[in-house]
């Protein structure tokens, strides 16, 4: 054991010993990015992760069998794909912008006698988790996905709070959006997706859940490959572009996405419409979550982008397992500043 000590010491020392005094040793980076991905197989819910540095991809893995160009259903983190629809919506002059109110465009299925807090809430309210309408998440899921009407029912749930007030993370929010996009655009919310995002080279929407009026459920149930989630996560990475230079997402909307308006309460993460923010290994991180831990990290300053998709069965804020893959993403940063 001495004599293993002996040489695992010399071993450190040599470089030092043969270096000049006035030339600092630099430190090796202590793994590659492939190096991080293979030692996250530990993480057993994890699928697939993708790693992009300035527009290329530098690593990818998939886990337990899974690739990162399978299908997976990417939850709440379509969340965001909602957004940038919207944003692009706004543009092209069939939104007024975040201040319009919703009640207008979705009178018919407004309730007979309603609360007339319901004629206050926005565009942005919506976007932004802060209509102040109960929340359909959580224990309220199951419920609401069993009516007849989500429209209807999502507007007629009780206010927890006045529009623009604390948010309430409720992916009913979301679906109003998706009705709302379905009748101001006059195609399917898959449709315009395809129409608006559909330029961007690697994006692709598989199976999406619909609701029993034939309108896509905005903000989950949504079928997308680990690429393709990343490819989306590069369109915002470099200011809504593709990589050709064309302009599908305005620039000036992903600024306004990004700024957070809110707090979660579970998290105390900013959030802004659609997207989370959080300090990661010491940078500004911009991220889309769906349960189970379905992950779209953007780190600006870095010009790293991060896609991660896993189990979808199993819960990730309460077990500790989204922390798990902030950690991961905290490595990733590391080697990346190295």
């Amino acid at each position: 054991m001495r004599k293993q000590l002996f040489i695992i010491g010399l071993a450190l020392a040599l470089p030092l010993a043969g270096a000049r005094a006035q030339e600092p040793v630099v430190a090796q980076p202590a793994r590659t990015v492939a190096e991080t991905l293979s030692a996250a197989a530990s993480l057993s819910q994890l699928k697939a992760v993708v790693v992009a540095h300035n527009g290329k991809i530098v690593a990818e893995r998939g886990y337990g069998g899974h690739t990162p160009a399978e299908s997976a259903n990417i939850k709440s983190a379509s969340k965001s794909i909602i957004s940038a629809l919207v944003g692009i919506a706004i543009a092209k002059g069939l939104l007024e912008g975040v201040d319009q109110p919703i009640a207008p465009i979705l009178a018919s299925d407004l309730p007979a006698e309603r609360d007339p807090r319901l004629d206050r809430i926005t565009i942005g309210n919506l976007l932004s988790m802060q209509a102040g309408l109960e929340r359909t998440s959580g224990g309220n899921y199951g419920r609401w996905v069993a009516s007849r009407n989500w429209v209807r029912a999502a507007l007629a749930m009780p206010f927890a709070d006045d529009p623009g007030g604390a948010m309430l993370y409720s992916t009913g929010s979301t679906h109003l959006l998706s009705a709302i996009l379905t009748k101001v655009g006059g195609k399917s919310t898959l449709a315009l997706a395809r129409d608006w995002l559909g330029p961007l080279d690697g994006f692709r929407i598989g199976a999406w859940d619909r609701d029993p009026q034939g309108i896509y459920l905005g903000g989950n149930q949504m079928a997308m490959s680990t690429r393709s989630l990343l490819a989306f996560g590069e369109l915002y990475r470099n200011g809504g572009r593709t990589a050709d230079g064309t302009q599908l997402v305005p620039e000036d909307w992903i600024r306004q996405s990004w700024q957070s308006r809110t707090n979660s309460r579970f998290s105390n993460d900013g959030y802004g419409y659609g997207w989370f923010e959080r300090v990661i290994g010491g940078k500004t991180v911009h991220y889309a979550w769906g349960f189970g831990g379905q992950m779209l990290y953007i780190v600006p300053d870095l010009g790293l982008t991060v896609a991660m998709t896993s189990e979808e069965g199993d819960p990730s804020a309460r077990s500790g397992y989204r922390d798990n893959l902030h950690d991961l993403l905290a490595k990733i940063i590391g080697t990346a500043e190295s």
